[in-house]
């Protein structure tokens, strides 16, 4: 199975608001990994700014190159003028797990299609300017069973392979679960076989966000 690449998700949520021909528009930027998390944001949203006219967004609710974890919505702008625009911005940044939405207080004063266009996407543009990022590592659960005597053993494996002790057990034999790199968990199951797969087992439990 293919490792997922290291990419950027946001590491804090972000707002940018400006006026243009007296609407206002405000942008807000957040993390949001996977579809369900990225639609509770955008009700959140609309809770927050119940009075605006419209609330435009779009998400990268995966990795920037998951194109099965996409949406966007122009909610009642004309078609084409502010969720493909949003969601172009969020794709052209090449950030994962992050949702953008527009609101827009409407000021009476009509923009045009390239004019809605602009603010839409140059929101989100400036807005992603503001925003402070970090990576996503692709991360596995392990578990570890082994007999005592090799607690040394165990203890260099954690080391090399900068292990997370997420949980433990102790009874006849030790039961270790860990977080670990997804790109080195091929080779750190590899060098413990070659020690005794029957004093030492690790084994995958499942990937972790």
């Amino acid at each position: 199975m293919a490792i997922p690449s290291p990419y950027l998700i946001p590491a804090a949520a972000t707002t940018f608001e400006e006026e243009i021909k007296r609407s206002r528009f405000i942008t807000q930027l957040a993390h949001t990994p996977g579809t369900e998390n990225a639609k509770a944001f955008i009700r959140q949203v609309k809770e927050q700014h119940r009075g605006a006219r419209h609330h435009c967004w779009g998400f990268v609710a995966g990795a920037p190159h998951d194109s099965m974890q996409l949406g966007f919505s122009d909610d009642g702008e004309p078609s084409g003028t502010a969720g493909k625009p949003i969601l172009a911005q969020l794709q052209g940044s090449k950030i994962g797990e992050v949702t953008a939405v527009v609101v827009r207080y409407s000021g009476g004063i009509k923009l045009g299609t390239g004019g809605l266009v602009r603010a839409y996407g140059g929101g989100v543009k400036q807005a992603l300017t503001q925003l402070t990022t970090k990576k996503r590592v692709a991360m596995q659960l392990l578990l570890i069973h082994y007999e005592y005597a090799l607690q040394g053993v165990v203890d260099d494996l954690k080391r090399e392979f900068s292990l997370t002790i997420e949980s433990s057990e102790f009874t006849h034999k030790a039961s270790v679960i860990v977080t670990a790199e997804a790109k080195h968990v091929a080779n750190l199951i590899n060098k413990a076989a070659l020690i005794d797969n029957k004093k030492l087992a690790i084994s995958r439990l499942s990937a972790k966000n």
